[in-house]
């Protein structure tokens, strides 16, 4: 069991599977809404289990085929879900204890940042 939350606690979650090894993605909107890269790992929907007893997660359609979830109170960026997708994305800085894994690859390094340099080896896809 992994568990994690967002900045303010209002906002726990658990996640009842292994963690796939994540992915880091540089698009426009991930760092828009992050405030930098958005790494990420992908898990099943039914593994995972959001605790909101405050209310405070809210969803953003970002496009018509996603949607991100993050803390209302907070502004912490939590998830990244494909509308009727089987895996939602879930940030890695949100987790609470160490996760086991490791960075795999780079995506939409096309539209990356001009502030940063990726150099450490990993594949990098340009979409």
């Amino acid at each position: 069991m992994h568990c994690g939350s967002c900045l303010c606690g209002d906002v726990r979650f658990e996640v009842a599977a292994e963690l796939a090894a994540p992915d880091a993605c540089h698009c426009v909107a991930c760092r828009k809404s992050s405030g930098h890269v958005f790494a990420s790992t992908d898990v099943p929907v039914e593994a995972l289990t959001i605790h909101d007893p405050q209310a405070a997660l809210c969803w953003y359609a970002s496009s018509e085929r996603v949607r991100r979830g993050f803390c209302g109170r907070c502004g912490a960026s939590l998830f990244w879900a494909p509308v009727g997708g089987a895996k939602i994305a879930v940030a890695m800085g949100a987790f609470d204890t160490p996760t086991g894994t490791h960075l795999h690859m780079h995506i939409f390094v096309s539209e990356q940042g001009d502030y940063y340099v990726i150099d450490d080896g990993l594949p990098q896809h340009a979409r």
